[in-house]
């Protein structure tokens, strides 16, 4: 079943959230997409790129996607992916008012099931769709939790109050395990030619995905980014966490993710997703 909401830290937190996707400098289209919804037992409702809002009204869920296939399938399949989350999760959140017994680890891989399924028909049924698949990196944040799960090589990041930033996710390549196990550092990871070379992603012929599944406890002051690749090839970690941490006070008063995305922009040479989640203490309980 996972951690409980109702855990200690279950903590009725104020959500700040700010989200932009980017062409690029280079592409012709944007294959990436990206989702923020307010979910409870009513149903889902879509926020905007901007906002505020408190857990204890409902819950959250924030997706990145990135799309690959030929023509505009690329585009097509990480639109599919953002849009079956929002019906997809509505159901599961009925179940569970229904008071059936289902966790969080079972909703999300369910999910996870269904796109991949849906995109595996489609690239079979549709000569234009042959190949198509995308990434998917999903957070839910509940009261005293953020669940995520992921397949691909977008990331969420998390960066506590006391400091510093982990990447929650794995890139599923096999640059990405080297990396994870010490056998390269950042910076051979970032010029290996191998780095785009996906094991998995929903779609795309996989006949079988294993996706990641976690949890991790939140707390007042905390901050979750969720990106595509396009922003990592732009930006190095530590300076991702300077963007978001330590802004230049010229632009502090810009959307974070708006930041991030028009300094990666720069030298990206994909197309760029950034949402940045920000958790504060409610101003009144």
């Amino acid at each position: 079943m996972g951690p409980s909401p109702t855990s200690p830290n279950a903590v009725p937190l104020a959500v700040h959230w700010s989200g932009i996707t980017d062409r690029g400098r280079i592409r012709k289209n944007n294959e990436d997409a990206f989702l923020a919804l307010a979910i409870d037992g009513h149903g889902v409702h879509h926020l905007g790129k901007i906002g505020d809002s408190s857990l204890a009204r409902s819950d959250f869920i924030f997706a990145v996607s990135d799309g690959m296939g030929g023509a505009n399938a690329g585009e097509f399949a990480s639109r599919i992916a953002v849009d079956r989350i929002t019906r997809l999760m509505a159901r599961s959140f009925r179940v569970r008012a229904q008071g059936l017994d289902s966790g969080f680890t079972d909703i999300l891989a369910e999910l996870f099931s269904q796109i991949h399924a849906d995109l595996l028909r489609l690239g079979y049924s549709y000569e234009e769709c042959a190949g198509m698949g995308a990434t998917l990196s999903l957070g839910w944040v509940t009261p005293g939790w953020l669940y995520f799960a992921h397949v691909g090589d977008s990331r969420i990041y998390y960066l506590p109050s006391t400091g510093g930033l982990t990447q929650l996710t794995h890139d599923h390549t096999h640059v990405g395990w080297q990396r994870r196990t010490g056998k390269i550092n950042e910076r051979e990871a970032r010029n290996h030619p191998g780095r785009v070379s996906l094991q998995q992603a929903l779609g795309a012929g996989y006949q079988i995905v294993d996706p990641q599944i976690g949890a991790v406890a939140v707390q007042p002051g905390d901050r979750l980014l969720f990106c595509t690749d396009g922003l990592v090839d732009g930006l190095w970690d530590r300076r991702i966490e300077e963007a978001i941490r330590e802004p230049d006070p010229a632009r502090a008063t810009e959307p974070p993710a708006k930041r991030l995305v028009e300094e990666a922009r720069e030298s990206s040479r994909d197309n760029l997703t950034a949402i940045v989640v920000e958790l504060h203490a409610p101003l009144s309980v």
